[in-house]
């Protein structure tokens, strides 16, 4: 124990006491042994003898009474108690003005015990990362470690004194803390970030200390240092929570304990990687270990239909046992001998008699009285009013308002007076009032609902005050504005001054009450749709002879009204009832509480009022200001009405306020809380008891069975109880009942919560204008169990969950639009708050700024809290108050989380009386723009519905599966072919086809003058051309070059570096004349040499080059300094500059022997990283030349425009080797020119009268989003594009048919036919398979079902199907091509419309990779394979890329049924996840549509976690908007859940020349921290 040293009887009298009631306690089993040695040890704190200097005292911290850095007790100092007379007598003295309408002790101990439940179970959560811009608060030295004499690690934490310091030097200092502290921020890293963990800290006192030490050591393992936040100063509730406690995180998983920071982490792929990013995974994946509350049943798995997780019902859910309710009566209505027949006739009878006496005084800002209006007043300018409206707008003959038109009534609250004249003169005009918040801007939260409600209630007319009319926004010419979705309104202004006083014959009709609507009040839907409530004329008054009865109002008493007097109680009891009994009504505004927040208990003691009318908010304040008041006396009150008293967590502001004010006068009968709704006004209320009395009992109740809508008490779990208060009895002459809240309106059992339904005259009667609305809340008849109808009276719903208890007594638990259904259970919003809210925020958060509501993500209702965060809140303070809240919402509701986020101060849209605007918050949640400054997203804990992974099914191989497997006897295999290539008959074309060299030499003598080539620059002027002859000649004074300088031997390897253009077309015939084989490298970028050299670099010593060849402005930069900083330039091969050759020529050319001999190697980077070559035969680029001659039927006369990349796969065929085969002009434009002039690719096009062009994906990007606007521009300039017949892009990948669409449809307005786009498609191993001709049918679209695909299975579906994905055919397959569609695994042929491996066999596929060490194994495996059944015989090359083969209705050239090939993706590419094959591009099109600040996205995993990373385009404030989204798109859509979001800048995502994206270039960077993230968000 922690009282070795301390002297009991020495301590004072109320601490001992306070240890007597906690051993009693401990006795008797109200608290466990843990709790009782906390709050010992807590309540001895100040009494252990202090060690000399290690005085705990704060500095920064105004020490306060109830904490005293004093050890010595104070008589106004108590020690921490437990009881509740002195916690409550230290509630007031807490300073700032917080919201503590959640304030329960009991909530509070609850949440801190299952707060400790979790903390044992040591669960660590990686923080987010944040750039250093983005939080300015926060101190650089977050990832410094301390000097030892301050631990202070952020503004939050606490500085510690030296003795306390060298104290904990054991556990605090030591570097291991820091190291994990910092969680390995590494040196290159840009963003603070750290872990925080929920472990109980080992601090065992070390053995070495003095025996005086190990005192101190004690009493820190009973207290609990908190490492971020400090003892909350101002609580109100006892100081357990706000004790300290050493937090340390638990060492960081594979770290040992001597590693030095910067020490770098292996990753699966041996890819070296920070260990910061790498740590926070593998935190985040040790986090995930924990197993989630449901267990996931197991499940069947059907093929596409299934997808979500039915939750099996659970056989302990608690059933409702009790029998059925019975309709509960209220009193009956009594009948007044002179009761008015009508409201405006109380008026017109006080007005007449009683003139003098006060109806109504309003205060101004300070809280003084500013005016009293009288009886006789107000009936004068009521009347004035009526008369000035019906007589004076408009003419005679057609006059402005008739009986029964509506009118808005919008007065602010700080002016009831003129509110109060309106409404009467309506109701005397009989025009029918409709009241409503004055609007501030055109932008107002919920504006354009109030819009609805005006428009749905047909008004056109507005009254309104002279000041308040000034108010309203303008427009330059003084109009007021139109606000946003309102009708057109006409401006009234009702200031005495311009009203009419009526003449003498003219007398109001004041008829009887009848069915008429008096007044509408309007009430916002829980979707945030404004409708008005009307309320009859016959209900108006009988709901104010209810009133009255049951509050027992008698004329001539003063009432205290806090509310707002347009709506709800503060109408019905301050304008309405007040009137009908002669009250006078003192109105305390908004405005006047927030100044001066006693004012209303002032004005109780000045009028000795007998009623006021408050929200628990009201009392909260008053408690908080109480003590710079002595003398107030609030004995002459008879009823303090609570107007939120339905509210569950009201009650402990209600005891809070009694214990305050007893002493004040205040009898505890006379608290009256009351349940209301817009559609029942007034439902129940407790009316005030007789002095002495026994208080009404509580309920305490089990929040697990409240979440399956029964009542059970709570015995066991104290930690999820809720407490609630009655709310009395219901109204005189009502009927009520309790039905089920959704369905049919079947009547609950006596033990059910349901919903409570209302029979009354006195309550609305329906929605005005929406009948269609109205039947269903206004117009129910609830049915027994059998579902027949109990009788035939109406109720209405009045939108409150709750019970009958016994005597009657009305139980409310929560209200529906506060209803939060998640997987079947019920969680009440207002709950969660005050759960939220008993984690103590003090630090964090505002405590009235809280908003909860939920989402519908994948099937389910998910929870989503967000809170308004402290300007000074650390990102420490705010990470750890966030888990906390997660933690205590899981234990206390069970139920998990989905998202939390804390915006900046003041930027949640707010009602008009400022609470937080629900509606409009979740909008802007899901529309992203709520521009949180943190957030958490935890899906992976609440997300409990997920189908279970697949299994797959292990493979056959053997002829049999052709019956049993994948092919369905009766379907034709998948296979296409092109057309036949056909035989060469000329002898002499033979020869020149037989090897492209020759070509050229043959095309030198036979055409010499006829030009092949022109290049344009960015101004699209021909800069450079090459005859047939001119090629001829610069490619022999190459060759002279070469065999002079390089001493290179046939066969050897030489790399062509060069810019696009003619150049490196004249040296790749060169290297043929000399026999070497050519090898196309793309220069590195000048500006990133240190990002593009060193892939130069690889393919140069990969393929062992004798030697280089380059200009000279690229020779420089090879051997510069900036290129020695990223690579060794002293071990470059021969360098030789082409630019001024000597005019030689070399003494022969050379021939190959055969044309199976290597012509050249092809380089290319694939999209996983992946740097492959492949061997080009002589052979093969002659028949590819010719296949690619017949398809797109290209001969000499011909000219072609190319815009590609000239280094790799198809683009060097048609760049380099096509137009030597064929003779047609090429015009090359290299893609860089467009980044000066994007115009100039089209321009050209139009110039030349282009009939085929090639391009890329990234061409054709730039021209869509850059030229997009200007196609008008470019119409008046003369551009045409009719000519344009095919317009072929070049790809490795799925055809991107929305780019090609948007393409097409922008640039139609310039002639260019919709039919001409298409796609061509190749691969490592065969570079050109499709490629759309001259002839053959158009490229046809098909719609697939994407849940099958990712089962490896095409499912056709109609266009516009859920989950449908467009695919567009790749092209018309070549001449002399086949293809087949092959199962990867067993190598077994696929039928029609089946996925499956592309497999090939053409003459022109590459003959095998080219690799150092010959792996013949691979090569074999992807260029000579066989398949296992069928046609055994035949090789085919393994494309690597999925897709299948459709038969089409089209016919192709031949007149037979067109086959057409549709490409999925690559294999390497897809993601496995959950036993399913996803393509990314799949996802990244989800990503980039889930906002619109999203440039770009790409997805990788990294250890089974899905990562995704995002481009923001918009500004930074913006980044964390796009988690939720990103989170919510992808679960919505793929069924998957998001481990990592990555907002990075525009331009991060690798791109390669294609305009693919390097997937895995950018998982590299992620991991080795070389991103500079704007956030990163770790998904729970």
């Amino acid at each position: 124990m922690a009282d070795r040293g301390v002297d009991l009887s020495a301590l004072p009298k109320e601490v001992r006491d306070q240890l007597a009631e906690l051993d009693l306690e401990l006795s008797e089993g109200d608290i466990t042994q843990k709790g009782y040695e906390k709050k010992r040890a807590k309540l001895l704190a100040s009494y252990i003898p202090q060690l000399p200097k290690a005085d705990l005292s704060l500095p920064d911290v105004q020490p306060s009474p109830s904490h005293s850095a004093n050890p010595s007790p104070s008589p106004e100092a108590p020690g921490p108690s437990t009881s509740s007379a002195s916690r409550h007598h230290r509630a007031h003295r807490s300073g700032g003005a917080r919201d503590e309408r959640y304030r329960s002790d009991i909530h509070t101990e609850a949440v801190q015990a299952a707060l400790a439940k979790h903390r044992e179970e040591k669960m660590a959560l990686p923080m987010p990362t944040k750039r250093r811009s983005y939080f300015v608060q926060s101190p650089i030295d977050n990832c410094t470690p301390p000097d030892t004499s301050s631990a202070s690690e952020d503004e939050g934490s606490l500085r510690r004194k030296a003795a306390l310091s060298a104290m904990l030097a054991q556990t605090l200092q030591s570097s291991d803390y820091w190291i994990n502290r910092s969680v390995q921020s590494s040196s290159t890293s840009s963003s603070a970030s750290s872990t925080l963990s929920h472990g109980e800290p080992k601090t065992q006192p070390q053995p070495q200390l003095q025996p005086g030490v190990s005192v101190l050591a004690d009493v820190l393992a009973h207290t609990r240092i908190e490492n971020s936040v400090p003892p909350d100063v101002t609580s109100s509730t006892p100081q357990e929570r706000g004790g300290s406690r050493v937090d340390l995180p638990p060492a960081i998983r594979g770290m040992s304990r001597g590693q030095s920071r910067s020490s770098m982490l292996d990753t699966a792929d041996g890819v070296p990687v920070s260990s910061r990013v790498s740590t926070k995974i593998q935190q985040l994946l040790n986090t995930l270990k924990r197993p989630k509350r449901p267990p996931l049943s197991e499940f069947f798995l059907d093929d596409s239909e299934e997808i979500v997780e039915v939750p099996r019902p659970d056989p302990n859910t608690p059933k409702p046992e009790g029998r059925q309710i019975i309709p509960v009566k209220g009193e009956p209505l009594g009948v007044v001998s002179n009761w008015p027949p009508a409201l405006q006739a109380a008026l017109a009878r006080w007005g007449a008699t009683q003139a003098k006496s006060p109806a109504l005084t309003a205060l101004d800002i300070t809280g003084k009285p500013l005016y009293t209006l009288t009886y006789g007043k107000l009936w004068s300018r009521s009347l004035k009013l009526a008369y000035t409206l019906l007589n004076k707008l408009g003419t005679k003959t057609e006059p402005v308002l008739q009986t029964g038109d509506r009118v808005a009534l919008v007065y602010p609250n700080s002016d009831p007076g003129m509110f109060w004249v309106a409404f009467y003169g309506c109701l005397l005009a009989e025009v029918i009032p409709v009241p409503i918040e004055v609007p501030l801007s055109r932008q107002d939260a919920g504006s354009q609902q109030i819009g609805f409600l005006l428009g749905s209630c047909g008004v056109s007319l507005a009254l309104t005050s002279e000041v308040c009319l000034k108010g309203l926004p303008k427009t330059p010419n003084g109009e007021i504005v139109q606000f946003k979705g309102w009708p057109r309104m006409k401006w009234v202004v009702t200031d005495t001054k311009y009203l009419t006083k009526p003449s003498k014959d003219w007398q109001p009709h004041i008829p009887t009450a009848n069915t008429d609507t008096a007044y509408i009040e309007y009430k916002a839907s829980k979707e945030g749709t404004v409708m008005g409530v009307a309320v009859s004329k016959i209900a108006m008054l009988t709901h104010c002879q209810a009133l009255t009865q049951a509050c027992n109002y008698c004329e001539g008493e003063t009432l205290v009204n806090v509310l707002d007097c347009k709506k709800d109680m503060g109408l019905w009891h301050g304008v309405l009832t007040s009137v009908m009994n002669r009250i006078h009504t003192i109105t305390v505004p908004y405005a006047v509480m927030k100044a001066c927040p006693m004012s209303w208990v002032q004005r109780v003691h000045i009028h000795k009022a007998r009623v006021a009318l408050v929200k628990c908010r009201d009392l909260h304040w008053a408690m908080m200001a109480h003590k710079d008041q002595k003398d107030i006396n609030l004995s002459s009150i008879r009823m303090l009405i609570v107007a939120d008293g339905a509210n569950p967590w009201s009650v402990s502001s209600c005891d809070a306020f009694l214990n305050v004010f007893q002493s004040h006068g205040l009898r505890p009968e006379v608290i009256c809380p009351c349940a209301t709704s817009p559609e029942a006004l007034t439902v129940a209320i407790r009316r005030p008891g007789a002095r002495g009395a026994p208080l009404p009992a509580r309920a305490i109740l089990s929040m697990g069975g409240l979440s399956h809508g029964v009542i059970r008490v709570n015995t066991e779990d104290k930690n999820s109880a809720l407490t609630v208060q009655d709310v009395g009895h219901i109204m005189p002459g009502a009927l009520m009942c309790i039905v089920k809240p959704d369905g049919s309106p079947q009547l609950c059992k006596t033990d059910e919560i349901g919903e409570i339904v209302i029979n009354s005259r006195a309550g609305g009667t329906m929605y005005y204008g929406l009948p269609g609305v109205t039947k269903n809340t206004f117009e129910v008849i609830p049915v027994n169990q059998a579902g027949a109808p109990i009788g035939e009276i109406p109720f209405a719903r009045t939108g409150l969950l709750g019970f009958v208890g016994p005597g009657s007594l009305v139980f409310v638990v929560g209200k529906i639009e506060g209803l939060l259904m998640v997987s079947g259970r019920r969680h009440n919003a207002d709950d969660l708050v005050a759960t939220a809210l008993a984690v103590e925020p003090v630090k964090t958060v505002y405590r009235g700024r809280i908003a909860v509501f939920s989402v519908t993500v994948f099937y389910d209702e998910r929870i989503v809290i967000v809170a308004e965060q402290r300007p000074d809140a650390s990102e420490e303070d705010s990470f750890q108050w966030m888990s906390r809240v997660l933690q205590a919402i899981d234990s206390i509701h069970q139920v998990g989380l989905y998202c939390l986020a804390l915006v900046p101060a003041n930027t949640l849209p707010k009602t008009p009386l400022g609470g937080i605007h629900i509606c409009e918050t979740k909008q802007s949640f899901l529309d992203g723009n709520l521009h949180p400054c943190n957030i958490l997203m935890c899906p992976h804990t609440c997300v409990t519905n997920m189908p279970k992974p697949r299994q797959k099914q292990p493979v056959d191989v053997g002829p049999a599966s052709m019956l049993v497997g994948n092919l369905v006897a009766g379907k034709r295999i998948a296979q296409a072919t092109g057309r036949e290539l056909g035989v060469v008959e000329d002898q002499d074309l033979t020869r020149k086809h037989q090897f492209l060299s020759e070509a050229l030499q043959w095309r030198a003598q036979v055409d010499p003058d006829h030009v092949l080539y022109v290049l344009l620059n960015s101004k699209g002027v021909p800069v450079c051309t090459a005859t047939c002859a001119q090629l001829h000649k610069r490619a022999e004074k190459i060759t002279a070059t070469l065999l002079e300088r390089g001493g290179l031997n046939t066969g050897d390897n030489v790399v062509l570096l060069y810019p696009p253009g003619i150049d490196l077309i004249a040296a790749f015939y060169g290297c043929l004349y000399a026999g070497v084989i050519p090898v196309t490298v793309r220069p590195p970028h000048p500006q990133n040499l240190s990002a593009t050299l060193p892939t130069v670099r690889m393919i140069i010593d990969v393929s062992k080059a004798a030697c280089i060849l380059t200009t000279q402005p690229l020779m420089r930069i090879l051997r510069s300094r900036e290129a020695a900083a990223s690579v060794n330039v002293k071990t470059w091969p021969t360098i030789i500059d082409t630019d001024d050759l000597p005019r030689k020529r070399p003494p022969h050319l050379y021939k190959p022997p055969t044309a199976e001999m290597l012509a050249y190697l092809d380089f290319s980077v694939s999209t996983t990283g992946m740097l492959t070559g492949v061997k080009m035969s002589h052979a093969a680029i002659s028949t590819l030349c010719r296949s690619i001659k017949l398809q797109c039927e290209l001969y000499s006369s011909r000219q072609i425009a190319i815009c590609l990349d000239p280094y790799c796969g198809l683009g060097f065929v048609l760049w380099c080797l096509s137009s030597v085969y064929s003779g047609h002009q090429s015009i090359l434009i290299p893609p860089l020119e467009l980044e000066t002039s994007l115009p100039v690719w089209l321009s050209t096009l139009s110039q030349y009268k282009i009939r085929d062009t090639f391009c890329s994906y990234s061409v054709m990007e730039l021209c869509t989003k850059g030229l997009g606007t200007q196609t008008e521009v470019l119409k008046a300039r003369g551009l045409n594009l009719s000519c344009v017949r095919s317009c072929v892009v070049v790809a490795e990948e799925r055809p991107r048919l929305a780019l090609s669409q948007s393409f097409s449809k922008l640039f139609k307005d310039l002639g260019l036919s919709p039919r001409a786009v298409s796609t061509a498609f190749g691969s490592r191993v065969n570079l050109a398979i499709g490629l759309q001709g001259t002839s053959g049918p158009d490229p046809s679209t098909v719609y697939v079902d994407m849940k099958s695909l990712r089962h490896d299975r095409v499912r056709l579906v109609e266009k516009g199907a859920p989950q449908s994905l467009p695919l567009m055919e790749s092209g018309t397959i070549l001449p002399g091509v086949r293809v087949i569609i092959v199962n990867p695994e067993t190598r077994g042929p696929l039928g029609d419309s089946h996925l499956g491996e592309i497999w090939v066999n053409s003459p022109h596929s590459a003959s095998g990779y080219y690799t150092i060490y010959g792996e013949e194994s691979l090569q074999a495996d992807h260029f000579n394979t066989k398949l296992s059944f069928g046609d055994p015989q035949t090789l085919w090359s393994r494309t690597g890329y999925l897709g299948f083969i459709k038969r089409t209705e089209l016919l192709d050239a031949s007149g037979d049924r067109h086959d057409a090939l549709f490409v999925v993706g690559s294999l390497d590419e897809t993601l496995e996840l959950r036993g399913l094959r996803y393509h990314p591009i799949d996802i990244e099109t989800s990503v980039s549509r889930a906002h619109r600040s999203i440039a770009e996205s790409a997805v990788f995993t990294w250890t089974n976690l899905l990562v995704v990373v995002a481009e923001l385009s918009g500004s930074e404030q913006e980044a964390l908007d796009l988690v939720p989204l990103v989170t919510n798109v992808v679960l919505e859509e793929h069924h998957l859940i998001v481990g990592v979001v990555v907002i990075v800048d525009p331009g991060v995502i690798p791109i390669n020349s294609r305009g693919e994206k390097q997937r895995m270039h950018l998982r590299d960077s992620f991991l080795a921290d070389q991103l500079d993230p704007i956030y990163v968000a770790y998904n729970m």
